[in-house]
């Protein structure tokens, strides 16, 4: 499985962006999909996910102001972000295909190449 994010950039505090995450192969629709993000120096950090029935979690962080959804017709899955924050100024990375506790990093199998979202004050 092949993850190729996009749609991050640079905004102003207030703004939004709509990154996507399309996902090659066969099992999309069955896979627990997830958003991570990584500032400078820090670990990498949750923020949503969405598993194969939509069922959907976020981090408390982004809770309000963050949005997760999926299109299983064109294995893409969609994180709107609204109201962003400078603390949001990070790399974000898709994920998929999660053995465990799909809040964890470390239990997916498969990753993008993250996108930089920058936010400005």
């Amino acid at each position: 499985v092949q993850l190729v994010e996009s749609g991050g950039g640079s905004v102003q505090a207030g703004g939004s962006l709509r990154l996507s995450c399309v996902a090659s192969g066969r099992s999309f629709s069955g896979y627990t999909m997830g958003w991570f993000r990584q500032a400078p120096g820090k670990g990498r950090e949750f923020v949503a996910r969405i598993g194969w029935r939509g069922n959907t979690n976020w981090a408390d962080s982004v809770k309000g102001r963050f949005t997760i959804s999926r299109d299983n017709a064109k294995n893409t899955v969609y994180l709107q972000m609204d109201s962003l924050k400078p603390e949001d100024t990070a790399v974000y990375y898709c994920a998929a295909s999660v053995v465990g506790d799909p809040e964890r990093f470390t239990g997916y199998a498969y990753w993008g190449q993250g996108t930089q979202v920058t936010v400005s004050s």
